[in-house]
Formats: C-alpha cells, structure tokens, sequence
C-alpha cells in the first residue's frame, strides 16, 4: 500500500519514478543485514557469499528473486510513471553474471505479457570510453553515473534512452549540476538524475543548506530552480523529433544543440560572457530567444527573415551559461 501511494502521489505532480530492484552489496555489513543472506531468514536461502548474491549460482535463491519482480511488476503494473532498473551500480565490486542480468529482464517481460501495462527496462553501465557493446534485446535505457556528455554520441546509434542516472563528486556547486545537465540533455541524452543531498532525514523539504560537509555531492531549492528552467525548456519542444546538430561558437565555449532540421533549434552555450553563434538554417522566417539558465528569462529575442544557409546570432551578455530557443515561424494563409 505503501508503495502504491508513493506511485500515485508521484504520478500526480508528474514524476517519473525508476524502481531499481536490487543494489551492489559494497560491504560486508550490507550483506550482514541482507535478507537474502542464509544467516537472517528462516528458509535457508542464500548459501553464497557476498560476492554471489547475483550469479545465480544458489537456485532457490535465483528464484526468490524472481519471484520478487514478478510481485512488484505485477503491483506495479497500473502505473505509467515508472520504469525499472535490473540493479545499483551492477558492475562494482564483480559477481554479477550476465545470465542471472537476463533471467531478471526476461522475469519482467515474461510476467508483463498477460498484463495491460509494459514498461521500459534500464540496465546501468560503467562509464568508458568507447560505446557499450552487448545490450539486451529488452533493455530501453542505458544508465550511466556520473559520466560526460561523449557518451550519448557514443552510444546514440544504439537507439536507446542515454541516462545520466546519478550525480556527485567533489564540486558540490550549482554551477556543475547546471551545466551538466544542460549539456547532458541538449546533446541528445533523456534522462538527468540528481542526487540532491539537500534531502536528509532531518530535513524531508530539501532545506539542508549548507549542506552537511560529508555529503558527496550537491543540492538545494536554488538548484532545483535551475533544473526545473532546464526542464520547461525542454518540454517546450516535441523534443523526441530532435537529434543532435552542430554549431560553431565564438569566442570558444562549449556548444550543444538538438535540432527538428527546418523547424525548431535548441542551443546551450557553457562558457564566457557572450557568443557570437553560427549555425545551418533553411530559408525561413525565425524567432530567436536566448534564455537565461538561472531565472528562465528571455534576455533577448528577435525575428529574422533567413535566406538560407549559414545564420550569424549575437547573445546578450550573460554570465557562465546561456541557452537559446530558434523557431521557425508558419506564414502562408
């Protein structure tokens, strides 16, 4: 019942959740505590070490476990605002075998086959620097953690969801979490999570600030601010039709765009105080708004009338970021 609220109240206020089944058992002491572990049930399950919770190497294990998705994907089946991930980080620590990955993805297609609702699938990956090599048929969102933009280019002819599926590090700054993400989303990734750390069980509305100085990574309501203006931006694109372009910035910065070829340009300029921006744009009437990352203002707009080819745009004056919205206007009757 629990769950379910949880579900429902997200999918009021337009959240989508991921549920991740199972976690890396990093230590000992989670394996200590794990019910999964013969010590602490009373069914003599889970004769295998830490490092073997998911080889599949204990049957009656692998069954409970499946036994265990079938439960909450049945539970879970009502809901539109949920996707899963097999495992947490499945690639620490070692023991986690590629066929006990499987038997867990086919458990949910399997038992999502005579129900209404289907729901995609993320599997996480390391970061690398080449493209992933082996995904399953079934898998739909590619997680990474903690990873740079290069990897949606890497990756993008996969065909698949790229996700930026955790945050963290030593900058704790707004700054970083910003630009990260904005780079991240307008280079052709679908997915950014934060992990805002603002959260603590002392503080359930976020307002941990300053944060508490073991925490290891950033957050806060100012944040959240600058995500959300990421976030409407986006959605005020049929974003799904746009896939990466390329400009040509002045003086150097870092330059990402999506882009509906002829109909709709989106632009994130990372470094600076101004640009001078050079882009491809079919013949065509345009509006331009340049946005401002930080408070969602347009800084400046203007119409063009476009002959075709090779666009010169001028920024405002702006300070770390500036992100851009080019419109191809209707004309006609």
């Amino acid at each position: 019942q629990r769950l379910e609220d949880f579900m429902a109240q997200a999918g009021k206020r337009g959240v989508v959740v991921e549920l991740v089944f199972f976690c890396t058992m990093y230590f000992d002491n989670l394996w200590d505590a794990s019910p999964m572990n013969v010590r602490n049930n009373v069914n003599g399950i889970g004769t295998v070490g830490r490092g073997e919770v998911y080889s599949g190497r204990d049957k009656v294990l692998l069954a409970v476990q499946r036994a265990l998705v079938r439960k909450l994907v049945t539970e879970l089946n009502e809901f539109d605002n949920l996707y899963y991930e097999v495992c947490n980080e499945p690639y620490e620590r070692g023991g986690l075998t590629r066929e006990w990955n499987d038997k867990i993805i086919e458990t949910v297609v399997e038992t999502e086959a005579s129900l209404p609702g289907k729901h995609l699938i993320a599997q996480g990956f390391p970061r690398s620097e080449g493209p992933v090599r082996e995904v399953h048929l079934h898998v739909s969102i590619l997680n990474f953690h903690a990873v740079k933009p290069q990897a949606v280019g890497l990756n993008y002819s996969l065909n698949r969801v790229i996700a930026f599926d955790e945050t963290g590090g030593a900058d704790r700054s707004d700054r970083k979490y910003r630009t990260e993400g904005w780079e991240f989303i307008l280079a052709g990734g679908g997915v950014y999570d934060h992990l805002d750390l603002s959260f603590t069980p002392d503080h359930e509305d976020g307002m941990a600030v300053p944060l508490p100085p073991e925490t290891p990574g950033g957050g806060g309501p100012t944040l959240r601010k600058q995500l959300q203006i990421l976030k409407e931006f986006i959605e005020g694109f049929d974003f799904i039709r746009m896939a990466p372009a390329v400009a040509r910035v002045s003086p150097p910065a870092t330059v990402r765009v999506l882009a509906e070829t002829g109909a709709v340009y989106a632009v994130y300029v990372n470094g600076g105080t101004a640009a001078e921006l050079e882009l491809e744009l079919p013949a065509g009437i345009y509006r331009a708004e340049w946005v401002n990352t930080k408070t969602g203002g347009i800084d400046k707009a203007e119409m063009f009338d476009h002959a075709g080819g090779q666009k010169s745009l001028a920024s405002p004056a702006y300070s770390e970021d500036i992100a851009l919205r080019i419109v191809r206007q209707k004309t006609g009757r």
